[in-house]
């Protein structure tokens, strides 16, 4: 079944890393230094309005799924959701169009922000039917709305840029017409799954109660992640956050689409296993996770560290490349360190709801990487943002790690995270050992195309993760009837 669910979402994730790559690649060269700063800037504050206004609600419409849906009580949980979404709608909607147009911003940040909360609300909207698929294993709608959410978006959002002088507030634009495309199609069916229900004070504060501290984790994870884009700005230049979130994009922005592949996948398995066969299931499938996880995500980052130089060559825009590439290796182990604490060691907290917890570890971290980048940033630049960011989450991840195993132990599969790390390092010691041709795109096709080799190779040899099986298994599916 999780074999299954990973390739039915893998269309998703084919979208993420073409709109992910893509739009590093298209509006690093579309605009200049300080333009891709005040979008980094625009969506940067986008996704953090997101999670405190909504994230709290969609997380606990994926939670509480399972068991309404077993207790036969859905259609109150969507009548709820829809219900807690139109009251949050009207107040924060109002108060954000508000604050945009009395703040004294820079017009074209203003106009940027304007057209983000009019996506942000769409989005939302479409959000909850999304998290009511992919909570109750319909992968095929999940996988098929959200891969054309993505591309309709970017593709829009770039015309939108080329056609007219709004700059950034076009890759808002395109999310914006993306949002209201799906919701045609997805909005009159949840709808209708959510008719007859009754709204309910209870419930709606059993989603409060649990969806508030993640939201309050995801902010200060959010801070983490994005909060030295501020500091940059008004420590040095917003020139200088579009080359760092340049940077933080292409080596970030791949690892999460992988991550959240995963968390997709796994979550809602998990939680149905914990709900209907009790802990032993839920760790049994969260194992199997970890060690795919350890398989696909370590050599990954290791593989962008690598091939940081080339990679940016021919990505990332001029104006904004140098200094990118200098502190991609750093934001390829962070994210590698953020994606196992997220969409592993947080189950712990999230399954036995005891987020909490979890939102005073991602504070703490927060706090810790903000002291970090106000000590680094004047003596490093944007290098010491990334620095701050390493040791930040390297924190977190081990305190997310002892803290989880009070509430849930997670399986540690420490012998197929051996195994990966030293199928990695093979792979290293290959790619290091090539000689460089002199050319971006030769020189990026041989190291990923040998490195890949080689670490498909070694993780065969050393079984990772029972990839053998899967190999054996695919023989016997594609062999044909009587063979």
């Amino acid at each position: 079944m999780l074999g299954r669910h990973l390739l039915g979402y893998l269309p998703v994730q084919l979208a993420q890393v073409l709109v992910g790559f893509g739009g590093v690649a298209v509006f690093t060269r579309i605009m200049p230094a300080d333009e891709y700063g005040r979008y980094a800037i625009a969506i940067a504050s986008l996704s953090l309005i997101h999670i405190v206004t909504f994230t709290w609600l969609e997380a606990a419409v994926a939670r509480f799924h399972a068991r309404a849906e077993q207790r036969g009580r859905l259609r109150d949980h969507l009548a709820t959701a829809y219900g807690l979404y139109l009251v949050i709608a009207a107040g924060a909607g109002a108060l954000l169009v508000l604050g945009v147009n009395i703040l004294p911003l820079d017009p074209k940040l203003q106009a940027a922000l304007g057209f983000a909360v009019i996506s942000l609300l769409l989005r939302a909207l479409l959000q909850i039917g999304m998290e009511t698929h992919r909570a109750g294993g319909d992968v095929g709608r999940y996988s098929a709305l959200e891969a054309s959410y993505l591309m309709i978006g970017f593709m829009v959002g770039i015309g939108v840029i080329l056609a007219t002088d709004l700059g950034a507030a076009g890759v808002f634009i395109g999310t914006a017409v993306a949002a209201l495309i799906m919701l045609v199609f997805d909005l009159p069916v949840m709808l209708r799954r959510a008719a007859k229900g009754r709204r309910q004070k209870v419930r709606a504060a059993s989603f409060a109660r649990y969806g508030a501290p993640v939201s309050m984790s995801l902010i200060f994870e959010h801070l983490l992640s994005v909060g030295d884009r501020f500091l940059i700005a008004a420590l040095i230049s917003q020139g200088a956050v579009g080359m760092y979130a340049a940077g933080y994009g292409l080596a970030d922005r791949l690892l999460d689409v992988i991550f959240i592949w995963f968390g997709a996948a796994v979550w809602p398995l998990t939680i149905k296993a914990f709900e209907k066969d009790g802990a032993a299931a839920a760790q049994a499938m969260a194992g199997k996770a970890a060690a795919l996880m350890g398989l696909i995500c370590f050599p990954a980052a290791a593989g962008l560290a690598l091939v940081a130089g080339p990679l940016t060559t021919l990505i990332i825009g001029e104006s904004v490349r140098d200094e990118a590439a200098s502190i991609l290796p750093w934001i390829a182990l962070s994210g590698l360190m953020k994606g196992m604490m997220t969409y592993y060691f947080h189950e712990a907290f999230t399954l036995m709801r005891r987020t909490g917890v979890m939102a005073l570890v991602m504070a703490a971290s927060a706090g810790l990487n903000l002291a970090l980048n106000l000590v680094l940033i004047p003596i490093f630049g944007i290098a010491g943002a990334a620095m701050a960011t390493v040791i930040a989450y390297a924190l977190a991840l081990a305190a997310c790690a002892m803290l989880g195993r009070r509430y849930f132990t997670l399986p540690l599969p420490w012998s197929d995270w051996i195994k990966a790390g030293a199928a990695t390092a093979i792979m290293a010691a290959a790619v290091f050992a090539l000689p460089a041709s002199g050319t971006s795109w030769l020189d990026l096709i041989l190291q990923a195309g040998i490195g890949g080799l080689v670490y498909v190779i070694s993780a065969y040899c050393l079984d990772i993760a029972g990839c053998r099986s899967w190999l054996r298994d695919a023989r016997l599916l594609f062999r044909p009837a009587g063979a």
